[in-house]
């Protein structure tokens, strides 16, 4: 019973997100499991398009990494070098691609975007650059409005400042603190609420569970 009224739930929700989303020129694909994301997302990328993507649990946990690693396409793969020199060139690269890929820290009821990087280069990228821009996100990322996705968003920072091993305040107490430390991830904020200049760039992929972070 709970899983069905769980899933009616999300659909409602899907539903109004869809309308408030293709008001603004913005695509919202609903697909109630994670097994349906990488053919989904496969059917939006025409074969031997360039590719790039942000660094996002949901794109590992959801398998559209591994797809983007396929071969199906001209993967700029940040990932694949070690250095940082390298790293740096890679993601000025993704300027150039046809498609960018990430995920969002929040996605709100009323129709906006909200990202949050350390160095901006995914918000650079989805706000100016590649062709097309598809966000994959987790049912868990929708909240009310914008108060509500920036609470959010710090209440998940000290966990990404975790995985990616960092020295944070946050790290030892699990807190967001708005910290001095040289090595907070919380540098850029960046919110989209409206595309209609540029009319269907972006496409939200949304699932009806919970996905990273």
């Amino acid at each position: 019973m709970r899983n069905s009224l769980r899933r009616w739930k999300n659909e409602k929700l899907a539903q109004k997100l869809i309308e408030v989303f293709e008001s603004k020129s913005v695509r919202v694909i609903y697909l109630p499991d994670i097994e349906m994301v990488v053919e989904e997302v496969h059917k939006l990328i025409p074969d031997g398009a360039t590719v790039s993507s942000g660094g996002s649990v949901t794109l590992q946990e959801s398998g559209v990494i591994d797809l983007l690693r396929s071969g199906k396409y001209e993967f700029l793969d940040r990932d694949s070098v070690s250095e940082d020199r390298e790293k740096r060139e890679i993601m000025i690269k993704a300027f150039e691609s046809d498609y960018y890929l990430c995920s969002a820290n929040a996605i709100t009821e009323n129709g906006e975007i909200l990202l949050l990087d350390g160095s901006g280069n995914r918000a650079a990228a989805v706000t100016f650059g590649p062709e097309k821009v598809i966000f994959v996100a987790g049912i868990n990322k929708v909240v009310n409005d914008l108060d509500a996705g920036i609470k959010r968003i710090k209440s998940i920072a000290p966990m990404n400042a975790k995985r990616l091993n960092l020295h944070t305040p946050c790290v030892t107490t699990g807190f967001c603190s708005d910290c001095s430390s040289e090595e907070r991830i919380c540098e850029t904020y960046s919110i989209i609420i409206d595309s209609r200049r540029r009319p269907w760039r972006y496409t939200i992929v949304l699932v009806g569970e919970e996905l990273g972070l």
